[in-house]
């Protein structure tokens, strides 16, 4: 369900107020360290693919069917991993499905002070 404009609004007043008071946390909770792993993961598997290509071609110029059967089975396998390393990246701002959870305990915590301050930005400016 997308959020309506008001909604939108609001988080990236929130976002903006983050950044400003701890920009450090802020950066942290982007998430973006499992998004380059995924790509970079990616980038490997299609340069192995290309290895693949390249063995299935000397193993035909080489009539040597081996090889090219060894740089077939190289490109499957660089290909199944491009395609689930693809599916499973996360988009920007969505938590990794499989991701490891911090304690509930930590996150209300952290999410406590943020709260804390947002409700002390508003008594602030409402003043």
């Amino acid at each position: 369900m997308p959020l309506s404009e008001h909604e939108q609004r609001m988080l990236e007043q929130m976002e903006r107020a983050l950044y400003a008071e701890d920009p450090k946390f802020a950066s942290a909770l982007e998430g973006s360290g499992l998004r380059t792993y995924t790509r970079r993961r990616v980038y490997q598997a299609v340069a192995g693919f290309l290895v693949g290509i390249a063995l299935l071609m000397a193993g035909m110029v080489a009539q040597l069917i081996w090889v090219s059967v060894v740089g077939f089975l190289v490109m499957l396998g660089c290909a199944v991993l491009a395609v689930t390393g693809w599916r499973k990246a996360p988009k920007p701002g969505e938590q990794p499905a499989g991701a490891v959870r911090r304690p509930v305990r930590t996150k209300r915590s952290v999410m406590d002070r943020i709260e804390e301050r947002w409700q002390r930005r508003r008594d602030e400016q409402g003043r």
